[in-house]
């Protein structure tokens, strides 16, 4: 059973490539901001309307939780706009790239000192050269 949350997890991947191509279109024609708004009245409506039909939790829940954990719609709001703003100007892959090097950054962050409750994995030496490898790929796929 795990083969599928693998097996979507993929699917998920391949819908944030397409997404920040698509976004970016949108931003040149429509504005970054603009474009990025967008995106988010689309993705809230749609949800909207699974929450309505297929939802099973509890809204007044909400009240409960830890403040920081309502921040997610922010963070996925900025990471839509630095999209929308950066794959014009460098493509699909140079921002991957660099997406995928900051969410290994800041994981190995979390990770190291088990921020936000989570299982500490301390960083050693062969976990900082892999790091330092990822910034060199970096430099080496976007020189010219």
């Amino acid at each position: 059973m795990k083969w599928i949350y693998l097996l979507l997890a993929v699917v998920g991947g391949i819908a944030v490539g397409i997404q920040a191509v698509v976004n970016g279109g949108l931003g040149k024609r429509i504005g970054i901001i603009e474009a990025s708004f967008m995106s988010f009245l689309i993705g809230t409506a749609a949800l909207f309307f699974v929450v309505l039909f297929f939802g099973k939790g509890n809204f007044l829940a909400i009240s409960e939780v830890p403040k920081g954990q309502l921040i997610g719609g922010l963070l996925g709001a900025f990471y839509v706009l630095i999209m929308v703003m950066t794959v014009p100007k460098i493509g699909v892959t140079a921002a991957f790239f660099s997406i995928i090097a900051g969410q290994i950054f800041i994981s190995v962050i979390i990770d190291h000192f088990g921020l936000f409750g989570g299982q500490t994995f301390p960083l050693d030496a062969k976990k900082a050269a892999a790091l330092l490898l990822m910034i060199g790929s970096i430099y080496l796929f976007n020189h010219k």
